[in-house]
């Protein structure tokens, strides 16, 4: 028999699922939840304790609680990297249309917003061995954050490294003043005569760190995916080498590999 806060959360629930609680409403006070069910506070309390970590409610500090409203959901598909090599060395006003996050959202550049930060560092022990150069070796670190202009959460948080010398030669490169770029990172490389040969993608889940959560404003209890991403050139030179942090209530990935025909 289920116990009273599960009772309580099981309506409150049913409630939100039927569209009778509506997202963005604010769910009645503790106190008036506790005299409509006849139960007491710390009873309600649990019961919105369960209904937050189901991603159904959040609290907002000073103004109670809300039924959330639906991130909108991302499709990951391996199939995006051709279609971005497709399009790289397109003409400009075809490339500036659109870009991956549109493509995999269906939103349109208008309803987006768009962040990008550059620093110069340099490769650590990790960044050393994925590129195949030696510990020190400048890079441009570029961060960038992407969300829905109706959201205040973005779709992933990305850390992207190039190697400084192999995109010297176009400073446009260098300055974040030009991002988005028509085309994303493979048009950026073929700028500078780089031609992206493969891409290789390994994907862990984990738990978010506290900074992750607060910055994808995830449920608690929700994992993220955690993506490398490796690019390597023509010449077998690894080009790029990407972090991504995907929240999991939101994302999926989708891996479709073409077979050779017998």
């Amino acid at each position: 028999m289920a116990v009273a806060y599960e009772q309580i959360a099981d309506q409150l629930r049913q409630s939100i699922r039927a569209g009778r609680l509506r997202p963005g409403d604010r769910l009645p006070a503790e106190s008036k939840l506790a005299e409509e069910f006849r139960r007491s506070v710390p009873t309600v309390r649990d019961a919105l304790r369960v209904l937050r970590d189901e991603g159904l409610i959040e609290k907002q500090h000073g103004r109670g609680n809300f039924v959330r409203r639906a991130r909108t959901p991302t499709v990951r598909t391996n199939l995006r990297h051709q279609w971005e090599k497709n399009r790289a060395r397109r003409p400009l006003e075809e490339r500036a249309r659109t870009g991956a996050t549109e493509h995999e959202t269906g939103l349109q550049v208008d309803d987006l917003i768009f962040h990008a930060a550059y620093r110069e560092t340099t490769a650590d022990q990790d960044l050393a061995a994925a590129f195949g150069l030696p510990e020190g070796t400048p890079l441009l670190a570029r961060s960038y954050r992407t969300r829905c202009a109706a959201e205040s959460a973005p779709f992933s948080l990305v850390t992207s490294y190039l190697v400084h010398d192999l995109i010297a030669a176009n400073p446009d490169l260098l300055d974040p003043a030009n991002e988005p770029w028509p085309g994303g990172s493979q048009a950026q490389l073929c700028t500078v005569g780089i031609e992206v040969d493969r891409i290789e993608e390994r994907v862990t889940a984990r738990p978010p760190t506290p900074e992750e959560a607060a910055e994808l404003e995830l449920p608690p209890g929700t994992s993220v995916l955690v993506l490398r991403k490796t690019s390597i050139d023509i010449q077998d030179r690894v080009v790029d080498v990407s972090h991504v942090v995907l929240p999991g209530d939101r994302t999926e990935m989708l891996f479709t590999t073409p077979l050779e025909r017998w």
